[in-house]
């Protein structure tokens, strides 16, 4: 049985491309997370400064400073998640009417191709912006988790209790940030998705792009050399 050409959407540089996309998007992840000792990353130096914090808090008198700190923190996931719901929105709507991908398609000069191709395209950056909205929504409920947390720090800092729970305080805004931070790796890998429009060798310098500017921002960057002076002990201090 002779399998149609239709079926065969993707080809073999679609494909090559699309793995390292994801590879790219999994690897720089990992590496974020899991960066050799020598040389951590901006993601792992910040959670020093977040268990500082936390120990500085329970000194400070009075305590609103940090409770705006934390509220612009959670402004921050509420923006990010309300731009991921219209982008989907967005999106959906797009795929929902191929004669309207069809014409974007053909006004960019993007060629002939199945329908179906565009709506994958479309898609795969859709699955980027869907895990970071979960990503955004999780970081915006640990926020609030962490901001009842220190409202439980008693205000005696001589009072055993006060030590332990800013650091519980503490952990629950690292895990937080940690959510926030692979919401944004997963937007950036969601521009990266929309380089396939124009092709596979577009999605390939894309997610090339998007990967150097990431280990960049993590590894190699200003704010990173700045974050290395004095820095904070970590855990409980």
């Amino acid at each position: 049985m002779t399998i149609p050409d239709h079926v065969w959407v993707l080809s073999p540089s679609d494909i090559a491309a699309l793995c390292w996309l994801f590879a790219a998007w999994l690897g720089i992840g990992w590496l974020i997370e899991h960066p050799p000792a020598g040389r951590p990353s901006v993601s792992v130096l910040m959670v020093n400064y977040r268990h500082e914090w936390m120990r500085q808090f329970i000194t400070r008198d009075p305590r609103i400073f940090d409770s705006a700190i934390l509220a612009t923190l959670r402004e921050g996931t509420t923006f990010f998640a309300s731009a991921c719901m219209i982008a989907i929105g967005g999106g959906m709507a797009l795929i929902g009417n191929p004669e309207r991908l069809r014409q974007v398609a053909g006004e960019l000069e993007l060629g002939a191709a199945p329908t179906v191709l565009w709506q994958i395209k479309v898609l795969t950056a859709l699955f980027f912006v869907a895990n970071a909205l979960l990503k955004f929504i999780w970081s915006h409920r640990l926020f609030g988790y962490c901001a009842i947390m220190m409202a439980s720090v008693p205000n005696d800092i001589d009072d055993p209790l006060a030590l332990p729970r800013a650091h519980q305080a503490g952990e629950i805004n690292v895990t937080a940030a940690r959510s926030f931070n692979i919401g944004l790796r997963n937007v950036y890998f969601a521009l990266a998705a929309l380089g396939w429009l124009i092709g596979p060798a577009g999605l390939a310098v894309t997610t090339s792009v998007v990967l150097a500017l990431t280990w960049r921002r993590e590894f190699a960057s200003h704010s990173r050399n700045v974050m290395l002076r004095d820095l904070p002990p970590t855990g409980r201090g």
